[in-house]
């Protein structure tokens, strides 16, 4: 995988533009930066949009968890609620990329996130690379979370974690957003996988805790280059 390191973040191409790379997973800031309580708005989400149409993230502030699917930018705060987002809105720490499917499977059975973990990467082939991965259907149950915005002098993430609201949604059809990274990206991302969830209506949603598939659609699109725009 090719790493790219940048601080450039307001010139870039629209995602019409033929040299812009489909194929790169754009991070702003690092995963770092945000558990030592980094949580000002860096980019403007009509920025991020020219860097992707799919991913997740968080908001100004930690407010709330930040769901990008297909071209549409939703927040999920404290109430549960998912709520559109304006570009002017900015956000500390995101990851997103142009979603293409390469690879498309149905499951039927009923799996847990740690066997939808392990079902998805029976998928994959062996390249330690990150894959944005989408799972759509039915979902029997899932546990998400938010947390409520933060005040300055900003805490460290642990301790803004401690006061996160957590959600039941039971029988509901939605969508996972999200991506499994490789080792080498602990620190700065996620390593393993991370899925935030948005209800089909896009009415609710949130980080995603635990769940329960019924039927799903799993689809993957792997990225070669990484894009890290520093803080």
């Amino acid at each position: 995988m090719a790493l790219l390191l940048g601080n450039a973040l307001y010139g870039c191409s629209s995602s019409s533009d033929p040299e812009v790379d489909q194929e790169v997973l754009f991070q702003v800031s690092t995963l770092d930066a945000l558990l030592n309580g980094r949580f000002d708005g860096l980019l403007p989400f009509g920025d991020l949009k020219k860097h992707g149409d799919f991913g997740l993230g968080t908001f100004d502030a930690l407010n709330g968890e930040m769901i990008f699917l297909d071209h549409e930018v939703y927040q999920v705060r404290v109430d549960g609620r998912a709520y559109p987002v304006a570009d002017a809105m900015k956000t500390p720490f995101a990851a997103v990329t142009f979603f293409e499917a390469e690879q498309t499977a149905v499951l039927e059975a009923s799996l847990d996130c740690a066997g939808l973990e392990a079902a998805i990467d029976s998928l994959l082939p062996p390249q330690d690379i990150a894959y944005a991965v989408k799972v759509s259907g039915q979902f029997a149950s899932l546990t998400t979370r938010s947390v409520a915005p933060q005040t300055r002098p900003y805490p460290g993430l642990a301790d803004a974690l401690r006061g996160q609201v957590e959600f039941a949604l039971d029988d509901v059809e939605g969508t996972l957003v999200g991506f499994r990274l490789p080792a080498y990206m602990d620190g700065a991302n996620v390593a393993g996988y991370h899925f935030h969830f948005l209800t089909e209506d896009r009415s609710a949603g949130g980080h995603v805790l635990a769940c329960q598939t019924r039927r799903v659609q799993v689809e993957v699109d792997d990225t070669g280059a990484w894009y890290v725009a520093l803080p």
